[in-house]
């Protein structure tokens, strides 16, 4: 199966969801974080970079429980236009 390239929307959105676990995940370790949802340090990692701009749903799920993030609140936040999102 070919992947098709994302286009620079779902980049973007990628980049946003990164950006928000990092903020959520605060001091706490990327190893630990990591272990808690059940997904490796290394995906953990590539969806933090913005790598992994397009992660399955059971493996945000996962990051976000652990984290105390809504998936509404996740949902609403990655998927805002620049202009309305909150500055953080």
């Amino acid at each position: 199966m070919v992947r098709l390239p994302l286009t620079p929307a779902e980049v973007e959105r990628g980049e946003r969801l990164g950006a928000l676990l990092r903020r959520a995940r605060g001091t706490r370790s990327m190893l630990q974080t990591a272990l808690d949802a059940g997904v490796s340090p290394e995906t953990l990692r590539k969806i933090e970079s913005g790598r992994v701009a397009t992660p399955a749903f059971p493996t945000i799920a996962a990051i976000a429980d652990v984290l105390g993030l809504s998936l509404d609140t996740l949902w609403s936040e990655v998927n805002q236009p620049a202009a309305k999102r909150l500055v953080s």
